[in-house]
């Protein structure tokens, strides 16, 4: 999915092509995309894109009349820029917003047709679409102590909750946590001051890292092939690759459809994390460090 990093990226690209533009019409290819009827799509035909917003890991597209468009794009939704009236080909493709220099169109990829477009009217309607969450830019360190503090969860559930920090998934979590040097499964509870002033450095730090390590990635370019998956992430998607930090293999937590990377090194203290599927499977034969998985000869 799409985070901070990222929509911030897709915002400066569009500021560059759309602002100011009349959107021309929207053309809608998948019946599941749009959410609302009132107003009507046709509603911001024709309507100059005055302002665009990231309100967590949504786009919103400000038009003319109080109106706005707001997309999330989900686990699998792309945006691309592409010229003027591009077809609208495969069933991949969930729509396209034309523009006199260029049409943005967006795909999504997999089974499950998750991404949304809603259109509302004034700056309440907008509201109730942005999930709360403070951004990290604009906090100071003793306001994001009072945000972990407000209830009792893991660390990597506290960050990725979207009513307390705006925009942070899966993925910078995982890269947050490994700078951080702390375990996805610390309770909030039991941190310490330092720990919580190294928390909130590595927030920041990450995600400013990321935002300028995309902006030179990409320059001048529409930001294509957007992935949570990056080389050069340290832990995130790195699974029995080694950690840069220390080069001890990085491990896994498995859940549903997502999971958590880190490094047992780095991170807990040499401690293994039950992974559910394996952890269930090999029971009393579970290793509980990583020196002992090492011994097992397992990656």
């Amino acid at each position: 999915m799409p985070e901070l990093p990222d929509v911030t990226l897709y915002i400066e690209a569009l500021e560059k092509r759309i602002r100011d533009q009349p959107l021309e019409r929207v053309r809608v290819a998948s019946p599941f995309l749009l959410r609302t009827v009132d107003p009507p799509l046709a509603a911001v035909d024709g309507r100059h894109v005055r302002r665009l917003r990231r309100l967590g890991k949504r786009i919103a597209l400000g038009l003319d009349g109080d109106l706005w468009l707001v997309l999330h794009l989900m686990i699998n939704g792309r945006l691309h820029w592409k010229e003027p009236g591009a077809k609208l080909a495969g069933r991949h493709a969930l729509a396209a917003f034309d523009f006199p220099h260029g049409s943005l169109t967006l795909t999504e990829f997999g089974p499950k047709k998750r991404a949304s477009l809603h259109v509302v009217q004034g700056e309440d309607a907008l509201a109730a679409h942005d999930p709360g969450g403070l951004e990290v830019f604009a906090i100071d360190l003793e306001t994001f102590r009072r945000a972990l503090s407000l209830e009792n969860h893991t660390l990597r559930r506290a960050l990725t909750d979207p009513r307390l920090f705006s925009g942070i998934g899966n993925a910078y979590s995982d890269e947050i946590l490994h700078r951080a040097r702390l375990s996805p499964l610390a309770m909030t509870d039991k941190l310490t001051p330092e720990e919580i002033a190294r928390l909130y450095e590595s927030t920041c730090e990450t995600l400013a890292v990321w935002i300028a390590r995309l902006r030179a990635h990409y320059g001048d370019e529409f930001p294509e092939k957007v992935t949570a998956f990056r080389p050069d992430m340290a832990v995130h998607g790195r699974y029995r690759q080694p950690c840069p930090v220390c080069g001890t293999a990085v491990q896994r937590i498995r859940y549903a459809d997502n999971e958590t990377n880190y490094c047992p090194r780095c991170q807990t203290g040499g401690q293994l994390l039950a992974d559910r599927a394996f952890s269930r499977l090999l029971r009393k034969d579970w290793p509980k460090t990583i020196d002992e998985l090492e011994r097992l000869g397992a990656p």
